[in-house]
């Protein structure tokens, strides 16, 4: 998930280019490609927090949701451990994201959509670099006294409430009648290093899921 957010898209632009739509284009693609390069940097380093703590569970908290039922009373607690992943991995970043987040939101452009686009988009990254970390054995341990019965009070709200988050990056097409200069080159070079987040993920993400979901003994 973490990295599938980072994928640009494809639309049609309408709006006709004014210096103010050029500006505001020129520090959007530099303020994207600042970030990709961060979350790239930052990769190896989100990985070893995720293995960290899964190895914390192993400690704390081994096989605490032994005999949990697979049924839909367990769906939200895997979806919860998902959630410490994305707390885990989008926070490793928060910082170059609340920079991106603060330079996005001055700018604006003739064509409303785009600004909306742009503003929703480092919105949404914002919010999920400060999703609530959840103490996983502590739930798990309150659901299991409860005979594995009903999620604790406030899991399904928080996970419904990170998987509602729509990371929607501003469709390159419509930067496209904006872009000046080495523009372009620069955004084809964010585009490159958010491919390599996103083949990082594919190569992690669901293993790790998967040893948490061993550590935990929770059956998803």
């Amino acid at each position: 998930m973490i990295l599938a957010a980072l994928v640009l898209g494809a639309a049609p632009a309408t709006a006709a280019a004014t210096p103010a739509d050029v500006a505001a284009t020129h520090t959007y693609i530099l303020a994207s490609q600042r970030l990709a390069q961060a979350g790239v940097s930052r990769v190896n380093a989100a990985q070893a927090k995720i293995e960290r703590f899964n190895s914390k569970l192993a400690r704390e908290c081994p096989r605490a949701a032994a005999g949990s039922p697979q049924n839909d009373a367990s769906q939200p607690m895997s979806g919860l451990v998902v959630v410490a992943e994305w707390s885990i991995a989008f926070g490793t970043n928060a910082g170059p994201i609340n920079t991106f987040l603060q330079t996005t939101r001055r700018l604006r452009w003739s064509n409303p959509t785009l600004t909306r686009l742009a503003h929703r988009y480092a919105t949404s990254l914002h919010e999920m670099a400060t999703l609530p970390m959840p103490n996983l054995c502590q739930v798990i341990g309150t659901w299991k006294a409860g005979g594995f019965l009903t999620p604790p009070a406030g899991v399904l709200s928080l996970v419904r409430h990170a998987e509602a988050i729509e990371l929607n990056k501003v469709p390159t097409r419509m930067l496209a009648p904006y872009e000046r200069g080495s523009d372009a080159s620069t955004l084809a070079q964010a585009e490159r290093l958010q491919y390599k987040i996103a083949e990082a993920e594919f190569v992690h993400g669901m293993h790790d899921t998967f040893q948490i979901f061993d550590t935990l003994a929770l059956n998803a």
